[in-house]
């Protein structure tokens, strides 16, 4: 069944939006102002392509960045005729360019901050196209309405900053026009990609949680895309995310993207956990990278705070100084210990709580009483809604309450500007400030404490000031819920929800030593001199260039519909398997080894009643028939379940328990192949598997003759996970003496002797027929899950070992698109079904015998 929040997303995912006001049918951009050559334009009907057949007519890699607003300022000209346009210089979008090779052509992708009348639109695209090399998206006002300030500010910037909607009033309640209207917003972003993009030498960069589900419309158009995602705020934990009615759609969205960039580790796990919880996906870290297996794809995770601009700081440090701004403060604020607030308008920065922290520190050390002051700089909000009217209330009556409570004439402890100030006044600011304090109780990175650093450590040929040459030092307060408090060491960091441990901080700060703070800020300087924008842009962008350089190699498939969609990649040499080309090899063949799995293969993993139906009976009694056939069904079942199973197949040969159990036919015993028929293994490792199952709920151990299995597929998947890691290293310490063999697998612990697998059975089978006359010279072996894989490399070396006659056809098979040894697939049993029917109508009728009488199910 269908989920709920796939409601009209095939429409949506198609392009077939509900009405939300008038748009107009807008002139597309022409690909060829951009790139030289000739390059068609991509209409309508080819947006449902999955295929990356595009060439582009040169060979120069370009990246396409793209975010929720272009890095650039408009405004209207003075005459009131047409636009004027500026370079954004604080925007991180334009900084980051200076971390990307030189040669590299960068575009740009996003809306502009004003709305543009439909009749100017084409016009403004040309001249930002032509002088900046931007191409903006311009979203209806309906649709961006309800994208931005619905979706986006009232669901995802709640849920990623933990508010949850209890009620009506409290935080943003899902609605699905807010939803519909941001995979419209996400469409129309896709949409001016397509018109720009060289998918073959364009990287594409997308920018933070406005976009979330970009990288599957462009996914869908072209397959190998090298595509990167960047998040710049938290991710929450997967009791929060999962919350989230349309929370499967953003997350396979998400793993569309080649790379998928967070701040901190923390971030980062959560992803993984919700991957793990509501997708059943593990990940795997190998020589320090993090990489998620997605349907034959490895998606990157990146961990990487972002930096700040020193030379833009520098240069505003050189302003500041130049207008008097730093001499000014000094004065104003002369014989005083300025601690210092920067901090946007809004419910998660803590700012009531820092002023909570001030009053306490004020009350409990009365020594700061008329010299300790908070100047508070709050930027203007850019949401809006009930909440946030309630914060700047309380706000502004903890203001009024302090300087009435501690205030005097000529000195007032709270200074509160809320208003917006330029980045020079905001750098004198932190340059006089002894400390400052971040409370925010949930941010993304938080980058005020590495501008204060920066500001700090000063431009010394620039400060007019001869103290300017003296030793630098600087204080931290920061709460631990923000990104950067990881990579602040020095700092002290605190729960700002306890805002009397704060006000503490900021005594032991302010009171600290000249020489400690030195100490402090030399080791912060040190990193984030070196850690600055630049570095993160360049570590993000060789990332993202090393997790796609297969990608031309390998051939690809989209499958699935609406968010559904994904790539599957596989290797050159994997295809499925032609049911008329085996037939055909089949035909031909005279002595054959046909090799079948059971569970996943010929038996749906799903299906609760694990016996055979009459069909799959019959259609093994007719390959029987074939005297030209050797037949084997090898499983890890049980040999009393597969003998009772497979009953009416009186010439089929079972190996059961992975091979430790074999048999040729009904009529002959069960030989041991294990290497001993000693068990007393088991005695040690049992008592540790009840241990962990007794610790583990929804584990379970299944007891069979020859092994021991531990499944832990019904437990929770992250301590379930873990408490397998665990039992694997135990088991292997206790059974280190023992001739077993520990292996984990599917949501299972394996425990089993030595030298038995399905690859012994296969290789047995072969050598057994070439020593009685009949070599392989087809063999036809599929399965679905690792223990199958051991058949699949057998096989590859039985020819060049002499087991198989030289001119075999070798068919490994696996059920799945999926990573395996195999060279051919089927995507499930009932391809499987179909194929071995077509084997067996194709048998020779001459030389069957009456078997199906035989079936008595």
């Amino acid at each position: 069944m269908m989920s709920r929040s796939y409601t009209n997303l095939l429409d949506l995912a198609s392009g077939n939006f509900p009405v939300m006001g008038p748009v107009r049918e807008r002139k597309r951009l022409t690909r060829v102002m951009t790139v030289p050559g000739v390059v068609s334009e991509l209409d309508d009907d080819q947006a449902n392509s999955v295929n990356s057949d595009v060439h582009s007519s040169v060979n120069q890699d370009r990246i396409i960045i793209v975010a929720n607003q272009l890095p650039v300022k408009v405004k209207r000209r003075p005459d009131n005729k047409g636009w004027s346009f500026n370079w954004d210089d604080y925007s991180l979008l334009l900084q980051l360019k200076d971390g990307l090779p030189e040669e590299m052509e960068v575009l740009y992708v996003g809306s502009l901050k004003i709305d543009v009348d439909i009749n100017e639109q084409d016009e403004v695209s040309s001249v930002l196209l032509e002088k900046f090399k931007c191409v903006p998206a311009f979203l209806p006002p309906e649709i961006f309405n309800k994208f931005y300030h619905g979706f986006c500010k009232q669901h995802l910037w709640s849920l990623f900053h933990y508010m949850l909607p209890y009620s009506a009033n409290h935080g943003g309640r899902f609605h699905r026009s807010l939803w519909e209207a941001y995979v419209a917003a996400n469409k129309i972003f896709s949409q001016r990609v397509i018109e720009v993009i060289n998918p073959e030498d364009d990287y594409i960069w997308i920018h933070d949680y406005h976009l979330m589900v970009l990288p599957t419309f462009l996914r869908r158009r072209f397959n190998r895309l090298r595509m990167g995602f960047f998040l710049h705020s938290p991710f929450p934990s997967s009791e929060i995310y999962r919350t989230s009615p349309v929370r499967e759609e953003i997350l396979k969205a998400l793993l569309n993207s080649d790379l998928i960039g967070f701040h901190t580790f923390d971030y980062a796990r959560h992803f993984l956990s919700c991957c793990s919880r509501m997708l059943g996906l593990e990940y795997q870290s190998k020589r320090g990278y993090i990489g998620l297996e997605y349907y034959g794809r490895t998606i990157g995770i990146k961990i990487m705070p972002v930096g700040v601009h020193m030379e833009q700081i520098e240069s505003a440090l050189r302003v500041a100084d130049k207008e008097s701004r730093i001499h000014e403060f000094k004065q104003k604020f002369d014989g005083k210990t300025v601690l210092l607030g920067v901090d946007d308008m809004d419910v998660f920065k803590g700012v009531n709580l820092k002023l909570l922290a001030m009053e306490q520190m004020l009350k409990q050390h009365p020594k700061w009483q008329g010299r300790a002051v908070l100047v508070q700089i709050t930027n203007p909000a850019r949401g809006r809604g009930k909440d946030l009217e309630d914060t700047q209330a309380e706000i502004q009556e903890s203001c009024k309450r302090i300087n009435e409570m501690f205030g005097k004439t000529g000195y007032e402890p709270i200074v509160f500007i809320d208003r917006p100030i330029s980045l020079a006044e905001r750098v004198a600011y932190y340059t006089i400030a002894e400390c400052v304090v971040v409370t925010a109780v949930r941010d993304g990175m938080n980058l005020t404490p590495y501008e204060y650093i920066a500001c700090r450590q000063g431009v010394s040929e620039s400060m007019s000031s001869s103290e300017s040459n003296g030793p630098r030092k600087s204080m931290l307060v920061v709460s631990e819920f923000i990104g950067c408090s990881p990579s602040l060491s020095g700092a002290i960091r605190v729960n700002p929800w306890n805002f009397e441990a704060t006000a503490e901080a900021m005594n032991e700060a302010i009171s600290m030593a000249d020489a400690e703070k030195q100490l402090r800020h030399e080791k912060h300087y040190r990193y984030i001199s070196s850690h600055d924008v630049a570095f993160w842009s360049r570590s993000f962008f060789q990332d993202m260039e090393r997790t796609c350089k297969d990608h031309f190699r390998r051939r690809c498939w989209g499958i699935g519909l609406s968010f559904g969609f994904r790539v599957v990649a596989l290797d050159p040499n994997f295809r499925k398997l032609s049911i008329d080309h085996i037939e055909s090899v089949y035909v031909r063949s005279k002595n054959r080894a046909i090799l079948l799995d059971y569970d996943g293969t010929v038996m749906p993993q799903t299906s609760h009643n694990k016996t055979p139906n009459a069909e799959v009976i019959s259609i093994v009694n007719r390959l029987l028939g074939d005297t030209k056939n050797t037949v084997f069904v090898v499983s890890g079942r049980g040999k009393e379940s597969l003998d009772k199973w497979f009953s009416p197949c009186k010439k089929l040969g079972i190996a059961a328990e992975h091979g430790y159990f074999m048999r040729w036919s009904s009529d002959d015993k069960w030989e041991v192949c294990g290497p001993n028929s000693e068990f007393g293994w088991k005695q040690i490792a049992e008592p540790v598997m009840r241990l962990y199952t007794e610790a583990t709920d929804g584990s379970s151990i299944e007891t069979k003759e020859s092994a021991l299995v531990w499944h832990h597929q019904d437990a929770d998947p992250s301590f379930g996970s873990s408490q397998a890691k665990e039992m694997l290293d135990h088991l292997e310490s206790v059974l280190a003496n023992e001739p077993v063999t520990v292996k984990s697998g599917q949501f299972i612990i394996d425990v089993k002797p030595q030298g038995v697998s399905k690859g012994v059975v296969a290789e047995k089978v072969f050598t057994t027929m070439a020593e009685s006359g009949k070599q392989a010279d087809f063999v036809l072996c599929i399965g679905d899950d690792r223990s199958d894989e051991e058949m699949f490399e057998i096989i590859s070396s039985a020819i060049s070992s002499g087991i198989l006659s030289s001119n075999a056809s070798v068919f490994a098979c696996t059920v799945g698109q999926k990573p395996s040894k195999a060279k051919y697939y089927l995507d499930d049993p009932a391809e499987v079904i179909n194929m071995l029917e077509a084997l067996a109508d194709a048998s020779d009728p001459g030389s069957f015998t009456d078997t199906e009488s035989d079936i008595s199910l």
